[in-house]
């Protein structure tokens, strides 16, 4: 069935058949309360960026480097701290060692834009759009090791099961802005592998027309099934949806109550739409030579990002609600300025293109851009040049949507050990972004599928305007 099956699989739950309506209340497509945001960018770096090293400096690692935590006074507030190892779940069983000598930072920092906020010399594309940017540097997560990444995006354990993704629960809860496109789009991964691991797009029980549709930024083939499997001609197509919609009519003159065959004549009206739209949207070729040297286009270590972070424009321009966007590479168990320095060089300028250019066409107002990834990294050395997972303290950072820019909340300790001031659990992120589209989490429970209390997560209205 392909995409038409995924097409009409959303009609039919749209217009709420293939639904049971003896679950309780049903999202209508209309948001809890007034909004501030429409649309969704999240960028996921995968395998664990160091907040040490791009949004949380901490001089102290740099004074006490290459002696142990012992060795300093700030032992008691690590291995003494309440959330040492607490909630940590590991696949060993134990927890993972705690890396105790301190490799000091490689590289340095700088205050930035006119709130001053410190960011590292390997980000000063997004340090000058810092303004516009509220740095949250107190997250914290169970999960160390990379499926955090599901957790990240489901905030479940991996040993909990799959569950539904911040992005599935957008879509569930939204009704469409753009007919001709989906709703939920996942891009990026490695070169030739589209996005990460699925359940960190997926969306569990709330069926699979609330799952990402994977793109690749080939207006050629951007989406598969998305073009016939042999070579036809748009007027072909047109002419085998009317065949299509004549032999419909004829079964709808016998059953002129099933509403749902009336929903599939429209979903293969839809299928035919994505087929034309999708591959248009994703041309970047169509964009200005200044704009593409802005994204990068123009240099390869950039190149990539850049046509992601230019296709993920274009998208929420045409309506798209929620974008995801990976990014791989990032675990730096060694040599962790070879790797940072290369990784950040592939995406600071295309990210900080994108936020200049959503802000110069008003849509960063109406636009929550997200930074996070799937942990930090330990204050201590692994391998002697390079940092171990880190999920008790870590930085992510958020733009536009109602979104405050220029501001640093929450904190981890000097050694940027623990989240210690306004500790904020994943959840805390996700409930965010749904207030911002107006969603109460709480209002999108599906009867049958009860959720933990953290599994909802608070607002981080410190950053909310």
């Amino acid at each position: 069935m392909g995409f038409t099956g995924l097409a009409l699989g959303a009609l039919l739950h749209r217009d709420g058949w293939g639904r049971d309506h003896n679950t309780g209340e049903i999202p209508d497509g209309r948001p809890h309360f007034a909004p501030r945001a429409k649309s969704v960018i999240w960028f996921c770096m995968l395998g664990g960026t160091s907040h040490l090293e791009s949004f949380d400096p901490k001089p102290e690692i740099d004074k006490y480097a290459g002696k142990t935590f012992t060795e300093t006074p700030h032992n008691d507030a690590i291995v003494k701290s309440p959330y040492y190892r607490s909630n940590v779940r590991d696949f060993a069983g134990v927890p993972r060692d705690l890396m105790p000598t301190l490799y000091p930072t490689q590289i340095g920092f700088k205050p930035r834009g006119d709130s001053g906020i410190p960011v590292s010399d390997w980000w000063p594309h997004v340090g000058g759009c810092i303004d516009d940017v509220a740095v949250v540097r107190s997250m914290w997560t169970t999960d160390n090791d990379h499926a955090a990444q599901l957790q990240f995006h489901t905030g479940r354990h991996i040993f909990d099961g799959f569950h539904p993704s911040i992005g599935s629960w957008v879509h569930y809860g939204l009704g469409s802005l753009n007919d001709n496109l989906p709703q939920f789009i996942v891009m990026g991964g490695s070169p030739g592998d589209c996005c990460g691991g699925v359940g960190a797009h997926g969306a569990s029980y709330l069926g699979p027309e609330h799952a990402a549709v994977p793109l690749n930024i080939d207006p050629a083939n951007p989406l598969a099934f998305g073009k016939p499997a042999i070579a036809v001609s748009e007027q072909q197509r047109l002419e085998e949806l009317e065949l299509l919609r004549e032999l419909n009519g004829v079964a709808q003159a016998e059953y002129p109550r099933d509403q749902a065959l009336a929903a599939r004549v429209k979903a293969y009206e839809l299928a035919f739409r994505m087929q034309m739209a999708v591959p248009g949207i994703l041309n970047i070729n169509e964009e200005t030579a200044s704009t593409r040297t802005a994204y990068g286009l123009d240099k390869d270590p950039t190149r990539r990002m850049g046509q992601l972070c230019l296709a993920a424009r274009r998208l929420v321009e045409q309506g798209v609600r929620f974008i995801q966007i990976y990014d791989d590479g990032w675990d730096a168990h060694s040599k962790l300025k070879e790797n940072h320095s290369t990784r950040c060089a592939a995406v600071d300028q295309p990210i900080a293109a994108l936020l200049a250019d959503l802000k110069q066409r008003g849509l960063l107002e109406e636009t929550v851009v997200v930074w996070g990834t799937e942990f930090g990294r330990t204050p201590g050395a692994e391998r002697s040049d390079g940092r171990d997972h880190h999920p008790y303290g870590f930085s992510i950072w958020m733009a536009g949507g109602g979104v405050r820019g220029g501001t640093i909340h929450g904190a981890t300790d000097e050694l940027g050990f623990h989240a210690v001031q306004d500790r904020h659990y994943v959840t805390d992120l996700h409930a965010t972004v749904l207030h911002q589209l107006g969603l109460d989490s709480r209002r999108l429970e599906v009867p049958g599928q009860k959720r933990l209390e953290i599994d909802f997560g608070q607002p981080i209205r410190a950053i909310l305007v």
